[in-house]
């Protein structure tokens, strides 16, 4: 009598309340400037969807290829691909804001990992939104905005991030339907460009500049 198959060896599961393990299952690149080719994990966890790379490179061809100096928001970040894409192009101060704790330490270890990374890029755990909030009005020269899709969060978030960036200073907001500038009353901005890639609808914004009545 032939002996019976072995059994197969159990999965080792999370605890109650632990936390989700944070797994990679793919990684996208950073596109140019200082760490082009570096590979950014991607983690297999809710909401992470990271901006594709041919909309990426169209926005950073939209805003040019040299950032020196510019101070960066990335206040949804993610897998950090947008406001590292910027610290590579030369962004003097990146601020990279993540809500999920286990994606904000992913973060923080790919900063250290990147070389002269951690000089100029900054990992903060928190709500983008409220972040936005909190910063000194009229600092920023870009703002990235790449939200969930379904959060309902656009609206608040273009509004905060409308009071930080400087004049003439710029917005990239990503959603899954189209921002025209009739959606942007009140705000200060002009809507510049807008691309459509599949599912994502990528707008570039600037903060219109104010002249005094003469």
């Amino acid at each position: 009598m032939p002996a019976p198959p072995p059994r197969p060896r159990a999965r080792s599961r999370p605890s109650a309340g632990s936390a989700a393990p944070l797994t990679a299952p793919h990684e996208v690149r950073i596109i140019g400037g200082l760490w082009r080719r570096s590979r950014l994990p991607v983690a297999d966890r809710p909401g992470l969807r990271p901006t594709p790379d041919r909309v990426r490179e169209t926005l950073f061809n939209w805003l040019g290829q040299d950032l020196t100096g510019w101070q960066v928001v990335d206040a949804f970040a993610g897998s950090g691909a947008l406001g590292l894409e910027a610290a590579s192009r030369g962004a003097g101060r990146v601020l990279l804001i993540e809500q999920d704790p286990a994606q904000a330490q992913a973060l923080r270890a790919l900063v250290q990992r990147l070389d002269g990374a951690a000089a100029r890029v900054q990992v903060q755990r928190g709500d983008g939104v409220a972040a936005l909030r909190g910063l000194p009005a009229a600092r920023c020269d870009l703002v990235l905005l790449d939200p969930p899709f379904d959060a309902g969060l656009h609206a608040p978030a273009l509004a905060a991030a409308a009071a930080c960036v400087r004049p003439d200073g710029w917005i990239y907001l990503e959603a899954g339907a189209p921002w025209l500038q009739d959606d942007l009353p009140g705000l200060g901005l002009c809507l510049h460009r807008h691309l459509r890639a599949g599912a994502v609808h990528a707008h570039l914004l600037r903060r219109a500049v104010s002249h005094p009545a003469s």
